[in-house]
């Protein structure tokens, strides 16, 4: 089992509350966008308090901002404005009681902006990525799939469900050539195949505009929206034996075989996933698309791998995020530890201001990290990856 340090950083200094120092709470940043071409041409100083000026190269600066630390490149702190650009989000990634961790997490925030001026409208990109075999699929969707993304609305304008089919169709047949060319020399699943076929992953993303939810799904990773309390599916899973997905893979010419639950050959618990070329045409990349029109009644969307959905349901993960983000703090996190080796982290996104109903800075995050806390207590054996995007209007 691998063991794996627990690291901190300050999201903000904060003072003495009623005569007792309020815990501070360890946030990371996977990956954010960042309004400069490279993030390598940024040099970044901290000011007074919790201000941040990020220095360009052109001599320019940019002010204001919680400090928020990036784990995949240490030296890099990335300021997280309070504005309509950058909404407020939460991450929770766990490995569990698996001995590897294969999902992977992407926030970036205005990854896409309509609009070219000072009133260009920021669409927000949120993806989570369960990969199987190994992580190298996954981690390439997490650098990769949002860019795909963005060429696709660029090159045509809100076609929506065409954007995101062709992005995911370039999608896997990079991951193809790419597990085909470059592999890492400490990548586990270069023992099994050389060329790494039985690998994949799942990818659930959504893009969010002003005025609409645009979630695309590949697998058994899950969306819920959270209207007026209410759950609402934005996606549904694939599973071998869903009848749809199950015709279409005997009308290919493959088989179900139930082998600890169903599978594709016996082998794959997905009907469709990105990678995986060895099980083609019977595993299909090809994502299903929904389109929801925001309401007034919104209150947060979910993204999760199925480490989360396979021990609590939609209606459960609904009534613990709305719960964190109204404050009223009825639901109490799990006391039961986890097993040593487990590996928690956090992103907090958008921590200055406060929206409707006095929303605490860290409540996506709170809700993030009880949903893990959760689906742990209630023995999920799967990697944990949970995404909580405060959907309410400012007032």
């Amino acid at each position: 089992m691998e063991f794996r340090r627990i690291k901190f950083v300050d999201v903000a200094p904060s003072e003495a509350e009623n005569g007792r120092k309020r815990q501070k709470l360890q946030v990371y940043a996977d990956s954010f966008a960042l309004d400069c071409k490279r993030e390598e041409d940024n040099s970044v100083s901290v000011e007074e308090g919790n201000k941040l000026t990020v220095k360009l190269k052109n001599g320019r600066s940019k002010k204001k901002g919680t400090i928020v630390k990036n784990h995949s490149s240490p030296s890099l702190l990335i300021p997280v404005i309070d504005s309509e650009l950058y909404p407020k989000f939460g991450i929770s990634s766990v490995c569990g009681r698996r001995r590897d961790m294969e999902d992977a997490v992407a926030i970036y925030p205005s990854f896409h902006r309509q609009g070219h001026d000072s009133a260009a409208i920021g669409f927000h990109y949120f993806g989570v990525y369960d990969g199987h075999g190994c992580s190298h699929v996954a981690m390439r969707c997490r650098e990769r799939l949002h860019e795909l993304v963005k060429e696709e609305l660029e090159s045509e304008e809100e076609a929506w469900k065409g954007a995101m089919e062709r992005s995911f169709t370039r999608m896997d047949k990079e991951v193809i050539k790419w597990n085909e060319s470059v592999v890492g020399a400490n990548c586990r699943c270069e023992l099994q195949t050389p060329e790494c076929d039985a690998v994949g992953s799942t990818a659930v993303v959504a893009v969010i505009t002003p005025d609409k939810i645009v979630v695309a799904n590949c697998g058994d990773s899950r969306a819920v929206l959270c209207r007026n309390g209410k759950p609402v599916p934005l996606s549904s899973d694939h599973k071998p034996d869903r009848p749809d997905e199950l015709n279409r893979i005997q009308e290919a010419g493959g088989r179900v075989i139930y082998w600890d639950g169903p599978r594709v050959l016996g082998v794959l618990a997905m009907s469709r996933a990105i990678g995986d070329n060895y099980l083609k045409p019977y595993v299909s990349c090809e994502p299903e698309v929904t389109i929801s029109d925001r309401t007034a009644d919104d209150e947060c969307l979910i993204l999760a791998s199925d480490g989360l959905w396979d021990v609590v349901s939609n209606d459960t993960a609904c009534v613990v995020a709305r719960t964190c983000l109204r404050g009223k703090g009825d639901i109490q996190a799990p006391t039961r530890t986890p097993p040593k080796g487990m590996v928690a982290e956090a992103v907090v996104g958008s921590t200055t201001g406060r929206g409707v109903g006095e929303i605490s800075d860290t409540a996506c995050t709170d809700a993030s990290v009880l949903l893990t806390k959760l689906a742990l207590a209630r023995h999920s054996t799967d990697n944990v990856s949970v995404v909580v995007v405060d959907l309410r209007r400012a007032a």
